[in-house]
């Protein structure tokens, strides 16, 4: 239950027609305006969940209590379905309503609006601090519900794949396997045993990249105080985005972003000229609200994890650092094989923090780095960051469609609210620059990608399932099994299986395709007598007959290289 009470000077209401169809008709006498002077209106909700005792217990209660407060004699009961979003059946709520009326009576003078009306009302609110409180009332135990019931509604999410085409990671992503979605959770991954290695898999990447250009990696908390986005700004500008909640009196944000708890991080101790430029990763997950009609598979998401980094740095060292990112964003998307469609430099928004004087020196640093590795770009007025400018980049997949991944931001605001500072070689006091930066993006956005650029046929060392070993009839399973134990033998930790189930061996291939396993190898009487394999690499209809020496050698070389 809900409720919404107002310490009124007067209230005017006039029931004008039925809102409810099973509501009994009013008398003539009640359709007439009714005017109550100095008295507590209680709007009220009933929800699912209530009970006519325990809740109209708990009504009376907190009436009782308000109405001390403002010192109020005359209550007005008064039905208000808007409060709520999970209102009870009309039966429950009208015998709650008259239950309150007269146990309310017996403590004041009671005037109830008809429930299940339309009805004008017009009131004077007194504007006292206490003359507006809104209420939730639980009652522990009462909540009934059917779990058959709420088991086939939440099972009803099932994948519509009429208007997909066939290439759709929401489609590659079933067949392999990998994830799903369920309405109990819009906009979130959940992510199977074959997807997280996937996800791991281009998180532990990224990982060894970072090390090799020094990072730091760190991990903040999801859910921190409303003062520290209001610092950031982030409350101000992006509040829209952000899902809040309450514990303990206090207001709390579930985080959008990842910077603002790494500056934390960057605050918890003194700093030296000597440890910049500060190189620091997180890989974060993050939840920003969206509207439930654009989330789309892994390309639109509540939930994702970012592959965050931030670099504090003095200003000499801004142009230097802003090339090295510029080279690791290039080499990580070479690895993938995505090309850079276009780069965008984009300048300063009409919402945003910091002074001109920042916003100058912040763009014109970008555009001297980018004038100065010959980069091609246009520029994006009006679209940076609230904090700062920024370099985007869009790449092309291998369906001609461009994305915009990766960003580097330039930022002097966020350093100057937090009041960031080092102690410089003159032993003074000064203050660091920032640069934001991400290469994936979103981690569940790139996966989306990279599926539908590579038609789920994944690089071997990131396919969740990288050899599978058929076998051509029963007989020749123990030939199957020393060949898998042989390869593992030999290169620990590969994702190997096996299918010996007794079915045609075009079966099995087919099953193999269409969980686009890289390598798929046939054992039978004549691979047995040879000591080789026969090996179909990457959907190729081409069958090679290997050795399983030189298979095991040119495998582990494609996984450690990373080919």
């Amino acid at each position: 239950m809900k409720i919404l009470t107002l310490h009124v000077d007067y209230i005017n209401f006039k029931p004008l027609k039925k809102a409810l169809k099973n509501v009994a008709d009013i008398e003539d006498k009640h359709k007439k305006s009714v005017n109550v002077k100095e008295a507590l209106v209680v709007l009220t909700a009933v929800e699912k969940g209530d009970s006519v005792d325990k809740s109209v217990k708990e009504l009376v209660k907190n009436v009782k209590d308000i109405a001390k407060q403002v010192k109020a004699k005359n209550i007005v009961l008064y039905p208000y379905a808007h409060l709520s979003n999970n209102l009870s059946s009309s039966d429950l709520a009208g015998k709650v309503l008259n239950e309150a009326e007269k146990e309310l009576g017996k403590h004041f003078k009671v005037t109830k609006a008809p429930f299940g009306y339309y009805k004008e009302f017009e009131l004077k609110v007194k504007g006292h601090p206490l003359s507006e409180l809104s209420r939730e009332i639980r009652v522990e135990g009462d909540e009934k519900y059917d779990y058959k019931q709420l088991l086939r509604e939440i099972s009803k999410s099932k994948l519509d794949s009429s208007k997909l085409k066939d290439n759709d990671h929401r489609i590659i992503g079933q067949e392999m396997d990998l994830f799903s979605f369920n309405g109990v959770a819009p906009g979130m991954v959940f992510w199977h045993n074959n997807g997280l290695i996937v996800y791991e898999g281009l998180k532990n990447f990224m990982g060894e990249e970072l090390k090799k250009e020094g990072y730091q990696e760190v991990k903040t908390p999801q859910i921190m105080d409303k003062k520290l986005w209001q610092i950031s700004g982030h409350w101000e500008k992006y509040k829209e985005n952000i899902f809040s909640t309450s514990y303990d009196k206090r207001d709390f944000a579930v985080k959008p972003m990842n910077c603002p708890g790494g500056l934390l991080i960057y605050k918890s101790r003194p700093k030296s000229y000597k440890e910049l430029p500060l190189r620091v990763a997180e890989l974060g997950l993050v939840h920003r609200i969206e509207l439930s009609g654009v989330l789309g598979g892994l390309f639109r998401v509540i939930q994702f994890t970012q592959d965050d980094a931030h670099i504090y740095c003095t200003e000499k060292q801004m142009a230097e650092e802003l090339i090295k990112l510029m080279d690791l964003t290039l080499r990580i998307y070479k690895k993938f094989g995505l090309k850079i469609d276009h780069i965008e430099l984009s300048t300063r928004p009409k919402k945003r923090i910091g002074s001109d004087k920042d916003w100058d020196i912040a763009e014109k640093t970008l555009e001297k780095v980018l004038k100065l590795k010959k980069v091609p770009y246009k520029i994006n007025k009006g679209d940076g960051a609230f904090y700062g400018p920024k370099i985007d980049y869009h790449i092309k997949d291998s369906l001609d469609r461009t994305w915009q991944l990766g960003t580097i931001q330039l930022d002097f605001a966020m350093p100057e609210r937090f009041d960031l500072g080092y102690i410089d070689r003159d032993n003074k006091r000064k203050r660091p620059v920032m640069v934001h930066r991400t290469i994936y993006g979103s981690l569940e956005r790139f996966i989306g990608i990279l599926l539908e650029h590579t038609n789920g046929r994944l690089p071997t060392w990131l396919a969740p399932i990288q050899v599978r070993v058929l076998s051509f009839t029963d007989k020749n399973e123990k030939y199957g099994v020393k060949v898998i134990e042989k390869i593992t033998k030999e290169i620990p930790g590969l994702r190997i299986d096996a299918d010996f189930k007794t079915i045609t061996v075009q079966s099995k291939v087919k099953d193999a395709e269409l969980m686009k396993i890289p390598y798929i190898l046939v054992v039978g009487g004549k691979e047995e007598k040879a000591g080789t394999v026969a090996v179909r690499k990457r959907g190729n209809s081409k069958i090679q007959a290997v050795k399983i020496d030189k298979f095991i050698k040119d495998l582990k070389k494609e996984i450690d290289e990373k080919t």
